[in-house]
């Protein structure tokens, strides 16, 4: 057993929350699909990120999450892509309203991603007043907004996760908006990922296979359980298959 899987079953045996773990990913949809306008459209993503959006944000329990941070151990874990998908998969499988907010204000990813503008976002949203929604983007033609980081151009603007303008902005997107998925920087490295947590209904997070190692994973669960931040699951991304996938599939 490698040490990622080693991690993923201790935070599975040492959670005491009733959700259930998400599903392993195996693969990630790596861009949305282009639309005949040029535009990024909704598309669905592959069977385990549905898997993962099931069972976390469509579970039919009463404190099931509406407004979720999605966090990285280290770097190059892929929390991006991970809360990218489960936003599309979301989007495809309701009508309801849905938010990605790229609150990585130190590598933010999701308007590479969905290749739209980031000229304003989450640091304008916190320090400039106008409805939330006037600060994010709504993908053509779909049920998905994207409220990218905004301007990042001088190191203060890093801050704007500290500031009192975060809180009423997370407490505003979660009554305009369903489901509300952040982005976050990787848990072991800065405190960010906490500091937005506390503000939502929890936080997934991400392990990279045969990388993120058990201590780490575990370091990241405890300063969640030291903020009081409800850890909602673990997601294993880049699997890789000792058979086929397409075999391994029908097992």
């Amino acid at each position: 057993m490698s040490r990622t899987f080693e991690a993923i079953s201790r935070l599975e045996s040492d959670n005491q929350t009733p959700t259930p773990v998400p599903t392993p990913l195996t693969k990630v949809v790596s861009k949305p699909a282009t639309g005949q306008n040029g535009k990024k459209s909704v598309r669905l993503g592959d069977e385990e990120v549905l898997k993962l959006v099931q069972r976390v944000f469509r579970s039919s329990q009463a404190d099931a999450p509406h407004a979720v941070v999605f966090s990285g151990v280290d770097h190059g874990d892929g929390g991006t892509w991970i809360t990218a998908n489960a936003g599309l998969t979301l989007a495809a499988q309701t009508t309801a309203s849905i938010c990605l907010v790229d609150a990585n204000l130190r590598t933010p990813s999701l308007h590479g991603f969905f290749e739209i503008e980031n000229r304003f976002g989450l640091v304008e949203a916190t320090t400039q007043a106008g409805p939330v929604r006037d600060f994010a983007q709504r993908l053509a033609g779909s049920n998905l907004w994207v409220l990218t980081c905004g301007s990042i151009a001088n190191h203060k603007s890093v801050g704007a996760l500290n500031a009192e303008g975060l809180r009423a902005r997370i407490a505003e997107l979660r009554s305009e908006f369903d489901y509300v998925l952040v982005d976050t920087p990787p848990a072991n490295l800065y405190a960010d990922a906490v500091t937005v947590a506390r503000h939502t209904d929890g936080i997934i997070l991400v392990l990279q296979s045969n990388s993120t190692r058990r201590e780490a994973a575990l370091k990241a669960k405890e300063s969640f359980e030291n903020a009081h931040v409800r850890l909602l699951g673990a997601v294993l991304n880049k699997r890789t298959y000792p058979i086929p996938q397409n075999l391994y599939s029908r097992l």
